[in-house]
């Protein structure tokens, strides 16, 4: 497949908790434990952090890591991979995002194999869901699979509705893990944001909305992502288990 890289995009003022990449987790901080984590899969011809924070750089050079600077404003993670990438000689890039701190090796792999097949221009994960509370959380983002592993639609709405129970209703949460070809990538910051990505604030539908599905891997549980101060609470009592 080429060469392939993981890029992790990290923003320092987060809405929803700002600073939250560098609150510490553990002996460490939550972007170094994605960097460290991500680099120890192995998988990868070069693992970096892309953002526009020198506080966040210093801590990713601290801990002997490659830092790219985006030098645009963006609206998403992929949108600053980007600007990167555009004169990269790279095949493959994997988009790990910044408060997964839990990332390792089968996933990403099982993830990255679906680019043999040469139809698969972008890809992500998905896991299990068991909690009926965070099928209703609108901070989960949900997805829907056709019989192929292609997406259908994301939503932060529990999707499918359960208006019947048999068979049972499985419901698959969307890790924030992508990987795509760097045409799709290039693409996709080409084009401008579309009415369901507007409206749910997911960046993935923009592809969906321009005929590009997405090839959903599934996966076991990936521990917490980092979205809540209560998240940190949880990442710090999994850690322990990890």
């Amino acid at each position: 497949m080429g060469k392939s890289i993981a890029m992790i995009p990290a923003r320092y003022d987060a809405t929803r908790f700002p600073g939250k990449l560098m609150k510490p987790l553990g002996d460490s901080t939550i972007i170094r434990k994605v960097y460290e984590n991500t680099v120890a899969t192995g998988l990868f011809d070069e693992v970096s952090v892309v953002t526009d924070s020198d506080i966040i750089e210093a801590e990713i050079v601290a801990a002997g890591g490659k830092v790219y600077r985006s030098k645009r404003a963006h609206e998403s993670g992929s949108d600053r991979i980007a600007e990167i990438i555009e004169n990269m000689e790279v095949d493959i890039i994997l988009n790990v995002q910044g408060d997964m701190p839990f990332v390792k090796r089968a996933p990403l792999e099982n993830l990255l194999a679906s680019f043999k097949d040469p139809a698969v221009q972008v890809g992500s994960l998905m896991q299990e869901m068991h909690d009926a509370e965070a099928v209703k959380n609108p901070n989960v983002v949900k997805v829907v699979v056709d019989k192929f592993g292609n997406s259908l639609l994301f939503s932060r709405s529990p999707i499918p509705y359960p208006r019947s129970t048999e068979p049972p209703v499985i419901w698959y949460e969307h890790v924030g893990v992508y990987a795509y070809r760097k045409s799709a990538l290039l693409n996709f910051t080409s084009w401008p944001m579309t009415p369901l990505e507007a409206a749910e604030k997911i960046e993935c539908l923009r592809y969906l909305e321009n005929g590009i599905p997405l090839k959903m891997v599934v996966t076991e549980y990936l521990g917490v992502n980092i979205d809540t101060p209560e998240d940190l609470v949880k990442a710090a009592e999994y850690l322990k288990s990890f």
